[in-house]
């Protein structure tokens, strides 16, 4: 098997040059970012919406209306350094480009959002096994029936990530991404999918299903995905997302998202 790359300037090169695979795992130790990007019009409700829901949409960077680039990644084109987009209008998902070179223009203003990848491999340095990496497979993500705070002209339902843990470590999963409330930090529910509006683990809304181990549950982590169905509800004319589970890699350290 090949090896990925080692550093988040050659796996946004590998990006550029067309490569498109779910970004969890690659380049252990630098923060991932979702995407969002609207018309200058719409930015406000986005950056309010994002201020009265903060564990599915912390913000990690904005833009100015039409920059491709962000501070958390040097020379990075936000246009093309991601390995899968998605171009929405009207609510509706109309294409799913590995660049978005003709769909940009000089309106959109783009928010970085903080991305539960960033404490996977804090996860597993302490021992706690990523099922969907072992699996070679997308995170689960789903929608909830946990309705997000409106903001303006956005409203919808929370998004989130579920990853197994074993039993006997879900403390220490909840403490250590507790640790980084920049990046969603602690879940938001453990065990029982129903009670959120979840019926059947087996059919992930985004992403891909998952298979246990003997002794694990689920666990529900806030997700950056949230904006997506948000999106379907409120029907922005235009915006462009990352696709979900193909993230931005920025250069930050995940430590710089750590609370001691």
């Amino acid at each position: 098997m090949q090896s990925l790359p080692s550093t988040p300037a050659e796996a946004r090169a590998a990006f550029r040059s067309g490569v498109a695979a779910p970004t969890s795992g690659w380049t252990p130790g630098y923060t991932q970012v979702n995407m969002i990007s609207v018309p200058a019009d719409w930015a406000y409700d986005v950056l309010l919406f994002c201020q009265r829901n903060p564990k599915p949409c912390p913000v990690l960077d904005v833009t100015d209306a039409g920059s491709t680039s962000t501070t958390l990644a040097q020379g990075a084109d936000l246009r093309t350094d991601l390995p899968l987009y998605r171009v929405w209008r009207e609510g509706q998902l109309t294409a799913e480009p590995t660049e978005v070179l003709d769909e940009w223009n000089e309106d959109l203003v783009t928010f970085l959002i903080g991305c539960s990848f960033t404490f996977e491999s804090s996860l597993v340095e302490e021992g706690i096994p990523l099922r969907h990496v072992e699996q070679g497979r997308n995170v689960s993500m789903y929608r909830t029936n946990l309705p997000c705070r409106p903001a303006g002209r956005l409203h919808g339902p929370m998004v989130v990530s579920m990853r197994y843990v074993n039993a006997g470590l879900v403390d220490e999963a909840v403490r250590i991404s507790g640790r980084m409330p920049a990046v969603h930090g602690a879940p938001i529910h453990v065990g029982d999918p129903g009670a959120i509006g979840i019926h059947d683990l087996d059919r992930p809304d985004y992403g891909d299903a998952v298979t246990p181990h003997d002794g694990d549950v689920p666990v529900f982590w806030a997700c950056g995905v949230t904006p997506q169905a948000v999106l379907m509800e409120s029907k922005p004319p235009l915006a462009i997302t990352h696709a979900p589970g193909y993230m931005l890699i920025t250069d930050a350290a995940d430590t710089d998202y750590l609370i001691c």
